[in-house]
């Protein structure tokens, strides 16, 4: 009985973790060949056309967009009314040259 607990506890005290390798052989992939998707020769799908007037489109709007947009910053409005408020008190802000 005590030869069964001893033979017992050495068998869990054995490292479990230990690397157990399977018999499938080497991982397979593909191997590069040269050619993006193993495509010889680019075939342009239908779908294409459509993805590239709409994406460039969408950015020469956005450009226009973006370059008429109206100035809505605080420091310009602020100018503004400084520059309002100064013609109303008789403040010259333009200075000439003297010499």
């Amino acid at each position: 009985m005590i030869s069964k607990i001893i033979a017992r506890s050495a068998r869990l005290a054995r490292p479990t973790n230990t690397l157990r390798r399977g018999g499938h052989g080497t991982p397979s992939y593909n191997e590069p060949g040269g050619y993006l998707f193993a495509e010889k020769v680019r075939v342009k799908e239908d779908w294409e056309d459509i993805y590239y007037i709409g994406m460039g489109g969408g950015f020469v709007a956005m450009a226009v967009a973006l370059y008429y947009k109206p100035d809505t910053s605080v420091v310009s409005w602020a100018k503004k009314e400084a520059e309002k408020s100064l013609k109303e008190k008789g403040v010259v802000l333009e200075f000439t040259k003297t010499a």
